[in-house]
């Protein structure tokens, strides 16, 4: 075995079960060996795959753009346009403030900067009702309302629906 199969082979000893296997596959030439190597390829990316959206796709769940935003409280509650106007003016001034907040509160203490985005998030949800009619604003409320009870749900592991 040369100096760079065996790099290969120690460096997947040590990372899969199999790997030890694979490694043996590839200082073979036979179309048998070909296609376990494919297969087991196959399975490491879907294992991969698989880690990966059970953490979240490693980069947490991202805001809805402003425009996003604006089209679903659109639907909930049939907005005018100089509504929508001002909500996408809210809303890109809310997605720039947190995103400068996370740049500048990265690896700072996770409970300051909860207390920081609920204040903000709490400042954005003053403006969205000030822009809002008096039936609009319980719409609002009532959807607001539902929407905490299902994060509250799926925070508890009652599933993605």
């Amino acid at each position: 075995m040369d100096f760079a199969t065996g790099k290969l082979h120690n460096a997947f000893k040590l990372s899969f079960p199999f790997a030890l296997q694979l490694a043996q596959i590839l200082t073979k030439n036979n179309k048998n060996n070909m296609k376990k190597l494919m297969m087991i390829c196959g399975l490491m990316l879907g294992i991969a795959g698989f880690a990966n959206a059970q953490q979240g796709g490693g980069q947490g769940r991202m805001m809805m753009k402003p425009e996003e935003r604006v089209k679903q409280l659109d639907e909930k509650l049939k907005l005018s346009d100089d509504q929508k106007t001002k909500l996408t003016a809210v809303f890109t001034e809310q997605a720039e403030t947190m995103k400068k907040m996370r740049e500048e509160m990265q690896g700072a203490d996770r409970d300051a900067m909860r207390e920081k985005m609920q204040k903000v998030r709490a400042e954005n949800d003053a403006k969205v009702t000030a822009v809002l009619t008096d039936d609009q604003k319980k719409t609002y409320e009532a959807w607001q309302k539902e929407q905490r009870a299902e994060m509250q749900k799926r925070m508890q592991g009652g599933g993605n629906n």
